[in-house]
């Protein structure tokens, strides 16, 4: 057990976190945030309690960044069981339905799983955090409600069979956030007549992090000290954001709300309208999100997130 005097700052950065399997991504934050003393923290891209893998984890100023965060595409490896059917697609659920898998060709069942590619749009399950006025769909399903049917947009740019020792089907995907896995796995099952349920998933990677720079949830616990060291900071955080370096005097109008002509930036001349950068200051301290939009027909830096500490 660790003493308070043990215990770490508030850090400003992200944690690539390695969800264990069971409990939910808000309980993973509320471990660290009890057992490790941060106070402020957030999540990038929810794992269901049936998934482990990659969960971005933000803290202190950090949290600012988990719009842009969230955005990157996701791998995941996951296991698909043929023959039943659940409330929530998955086998957690209550089972609705069984059905025969034994007649099953596998090269019918590859090439559905390669048509997963051609998917624009899904039908969100009843069992999610999508809210309908106010309330979560799980929380109505929960109580026997039935959620609005709703559709989102999704891309699928690989998808794969990796085994398939029947009943069980072994696959791995290349997807756009927010893209429900356990919804593929039914319309999977729903296509081949024999029901199918999502049986264990891993996320490998929410791009540009992987499982490699991952770190348990229990040796954070276990090792207060370890927290500080696997903290991300925010330039690290958003590798692929350019990282500019406004003067001290257009930094302080930055703080200031204002912002800053595009022509008067010295050494990055933006390519247009919506171009997005991490500003920082001389000290290379974190300043802001800032993006580029036009105003009476020039072109600025205009603040979405200010990062500066108070």
């Amino acid at each position: 057990m660790s003493h308070k005097s043990d215990l770490p700052e508030q850090q400003h950065g992200v944690l690539v976190l390695n969800k264990p399997k069971g409990p939910t991504s808000t309980e993973c934050l509320e471990r660290i945030k009890k057992g490790l003393r941060q106070k402020k923290i957030g999540h990038a891209g929810t794992l269901d309690p049936l998934a482990s893998g990659v969960l971005l984890v933000a803290l202190g100023r950090a949290t600012k960044l988990t719009p842009y965060l969230v955005e990157g595409d996701k791998v995941y490896r996951g296991w698909i069981q043929l023959g039943r059917t659940t409330d929530t697609y998955d086998t957690q659920g209550e089972v609705q339905s069984e059905g025969d898998w034994r007649g099953l060709d596998t090269g019918d069942l590859q090439r559905e799983i390669a048509s997963w590619r051609e998917i624009t749009e899904q039908h969100i399950p009843p069992f999610s955090a999508t809210k309908h006025k106010g309330k979560p769909h799980y929380r109505m399903a929960r109580r026997g409600e039935t959620p609005p049917e709703k559709t989102k947009p999704v891309r699928i740019d690989r998808a794969e069979t990796l085994a398939v020792e029947l009943p069980i089907v072994q696959f791995r995907i290349t997807c756009s956030k927010g893209t429900y896995i356990r919804s593929l796995a039914h319309s999977l099952g729903t296509r081949l007549g024999c029901g199918a349920v999502l049986s264990d998933l891993i996320r490998e990677e929410s791009r540009p992090f992987g499982l490699d720079r991952a770190v348990e949830l229990e040796n954070l616990l276990h090792d207060p000290g370890l927290l500080p060291r696997h903290v991300l900071s925010l330039p690290e955080a958003l590798p692929h954001w350019p990282k500019l370096y406004p003067s001290s005097a257009q930094a302080a109008g930055i703080k200031n709300g204002n912002w800053l002509k595009a022509d008067e930036l010295q050494g990055h001349t933006p390519g247009g309208e919506g171009e997005k950068a991490l500003f920082l200051t001389t000290q290379r301290a974190p300043l802001a999100l800032m993006e580029t939009r036009l105003w009476r027909g020039e072109l600025y830096w205009a603040i979405l997130r200010g990062l500066w500490s108070s």
